[in-house]
């Protein structure tokens, strides 16, 4: 088994697994290098003929880099319009090998998610298995650094950049393959009281508590998202009916009318639910969002009697308020 020419450090960084495992590989190539050979392995190579290929086994088995020649307009098209695409740079490094690369097209190759394109008279196996090495560090370390940017630290939730990025794929996957989806969100009432009373570390405790109990009511491929403090977004990445939408957003908001045991007390939230469907509300992220958060302000909480106290609804008194904060 071949080792790989990086220097250890003593710090985990996010390509630590390029120095202990086998890289996975799928590639589509007439003849690919044989990188069995080269001194940047190890590697474990699954080869495909087409991107139909690529695609059903990318539903069974998860790899770390997609390498594609592209010996002609009509694969390079393909590869282009290939349904897959949007979600494999999510996942993986993607390398092009083509004849006689341009820049122009190398530039839309990079903008199309592409690590890196190799020119197939330089495709050796080292050559080619350094471009792999190399694009999947680079991608573990984006991936690395997306999650820092993009997770609420309060609740280790994707944050809004996150999720816009993620429907703005999804969106562009739905055009390919039109499905309906729905975004859900929610606005909270109860959390500014409980930071009073309890303080913020309980606050986040309840956001933490609040965000278990959206994901533990949702499918593995929907997303919980926070959108700010009494705010957060779940992503339906698919529905069967357009009634769909708001039956998850009643179970979700029945859900979270129980009370939530923080600091020894109970803490009691009211719920509103604001829904946009796709492609009905919008065909942008934005659009969609925009929607969903117009319904969720204009809607009346349900849950503590429908109100908040007057740290969350102005000077008003509400009619539970009987905390005299």
């Amino acid at each position: 088994m071949g080792s790989i020419p990086i220097a250890r450090s003593s710090v985990a960084g996010p390509y630590d697994c390029l120095m202990a495992n086998p890289l996975q590989l799928i590639c589509v190539a007439q003849n690919p290098p044989d990188l069995a050979t080269s001194a940047y392995g190890p590697f474990v190579l699954q080869t495909c003929a087409d991107l139909e290929q690529v695609s059903a086994q990318l539903r069974l088995q998860r790899y770390d880099a997609l390498v594609v020649e592209l010996r002609h307009s009509a694969e390079q098209a393909a590869l282009r319009h290939w349904s897959g695409l949007s979600s494999a740079v999510l996942d993986m490094a993607l390398l092009v090998i083509e004849r006689e690369p341009t820049a122009q097209r190398v530039a839309m190759w990079l903008q199309l998610g592409a690590q890196d394109v190799v020119p197939s008279r330089d495709c050796s196996a080292d050559r080619l298995a350094l471009a792999v090495l190399q694009g999947v560090a680079r991608k573990q370390i984006d991936q690395a650094a997306r999650r820092a940017y993009a997770t609420d630290l309060s609740t280790g939730l994707p944050n809004h950049a996150q999720l816009m990025e993620h429907m703005t794929h999804l969106l562009a996957l739905r055009e390919r393959e039109p499905a309906s989806m729905a975004l859900l969100v929610l606005r909270l009432d109860g959390l500014a009281t409980a930071e009073a009373r309890l303080g913020p570390e309980s606050a986040n405790v309840l956001r933490r508590k609040v965000a278990v109990r959206l994901r533990s009511g949702l499918r593995a491929s929907d997303v919980v998202a926070s959108l700010g403090a009494d705010r957060f977004a779940v992503l339906l990445a698919w529905i069967d009916d357009e009634a769909d939408g708001e039956r998850v957003a009643s179970k979700l908001s029945l859900s979270l009318q129980r009370p939530v045991s923080v600091a020894g007390q109970e803490v009691a939230l009211a719920v509103s639910v604001g829904v946009a469907r796709f492609p009905a509300q919008g065909r942008d992220a934005e659009a969609l969002l925009r929607t969903a958060t117009g319904e969720a302000s204009q809607r009346e909480a349900q849950g503590r009697a429908g109100f908040a106290n007057r740290l969350e609804r102005g000077d008003r008194p509400a009619a539970n308020d009987d905390s005299g904060n």
